[in-house]
């Protein structure tokens, strides 16, 4: 019998600089009725992911930040477990937008339906969801890459990283990695077919490293971090090169913007390209990506790694554990049994 009670987790106070467990907060309430047209979804598997960092605040960004006061929202896959909308049944796997919380209550327009024998149900939150196609689109309708160019990408051993590097080793490209730790490096090395890592964290000079690992320069650089790092790479980039800027993991947490190279005289001088851009600028080619990422999945051509924390009650430390690198691939929350 189902307990009536479903916690949520909600934002405590806003953050400034690292957040820390005193700026969530966690409730308790009733799941309540169900009405004509609505699921209740019973959460299975929670996603974690950087950018809800910059959703704690109330800057201008391309997403409304989080209320005071109100739940996180983010990606889940669930199960329905009670129905009053025709297209929903008791059983079937869904994934969506939704509530921190252990049940949700949709009315079937913010969720898609999961089908756990194409593929598991987590995929839907990493390699077959928005991870999964934020490196496909950046990657391949930014970037254009071309068999023989030398792509490097920072983050390399996060959700998004791990995709962009196999698919431009698909596209016949050498595929250079940035990560934190020598087991990341040796998994992209070793089990991802990258052909070089670089622990940043270890290098003696990162930007003789790069060159050590880059002879040929560099022609696309995915930007998963920002920083230092990516001030390195910039010193590297050839003629027309590709600057796609994902994300600036290293500059989420920070009270003030770091002050770095500036980098308009070498986009110049190389007649290259930098763009950033949100995986939604291309929600029209969805099906297109996902089609192409299931295919390459299925095939074997795409290999996944997933971090996955027990306990609905671990969700904040999962949360906070992507800012010390804690994870290798993507970070999920088992929430309850399949």
């Amino acid at each position: 019998m189902r307990n009536n009670l479903n916690r949520k987790i909600l934002l405590a106070s806003r953050p400034t600089g690292t957040p820390d467990a005193s700026h969530f907060k966690m409730i308790e309430e009733q799941i309540p009725e169900l009405k004509e047209g609505e699921v209740l979804i019973q959460s299975v598997y929670l996603s974690v992911d950087p950018y809800m960092r910059g959703r704690m605040s109330d800057a201008k960004s391309y997403a409304q930040p989080y209320e005071v006061g109100e739940p996180f929202i983010g990606g889940i896959v669930g199960k329905v477990v009670d129905s009053k909308n025709p297209k929903y049944e008791s059983g079937q796997f869904v994934d969506g937008r939704l509530e921190w919380a252990d049940y949700n209550v949709s009315d079937g327009s913010n969720i898609r339906r999961v089908n756990p024998d194409l593929a598991p149900v987590t995929t839907a939150l990493h390699v077959l969801g928005m991870p999964g196609l934020t490196a496909y689109f950046g990657l391949l309708y930014i970037g254009e890459p071309k068999k023989g160019e030398t792509v490097v990408v920072s983050g390399a051993s996060g959700a998004v990283g791990m995709i962009v590097g196999q698919i431009a080793k698909l596209k016949g490209c050498r595929v250079v990695g940035i990560a934190g730790t020598d087991e990341k490096c040796s998994f992209l090395t070793n089990e991802l077919g990258f052909d070089s890592a670089i622990n940043y964290k270890t290098a003696e000079h990162l930007g003789k490293t790069l060159r050590e690992a880059c002879p040929s320069g560099v022609d696309i650089y995915f930007d998963n971090v920002g920083g230092s790092v990516s001030d390195a790479v910039m010193n590297q980039i050839n003629f027309q090169a590709r600057i796609i800027i994902c994300g600036q993991i290293s500059q989420y947490n920070l009270e003030k913007p770091e002050m770095g190279p500036r980098v308009a005289g070498q986009l110049l001088k190389t007649s290259s390209l930098m763009k950033g851009f949100i995986v939604s600028d291309y929600a029209e080619h969805n099906k297109e990506g996902l089609k192409q990422l299931s295919e390459w999945v299925r095939d074997g051509k795409i290999q996944y790694r997933e971090n996955v924390v027990e306990g609905f009650e671990n969700t904040i430390e999962a949360f906070l554990g992507l800012f010390r690198g804690d994870n290798l691939g993507k970070q999920l929350v088992k929430v309850t049994e399949e």
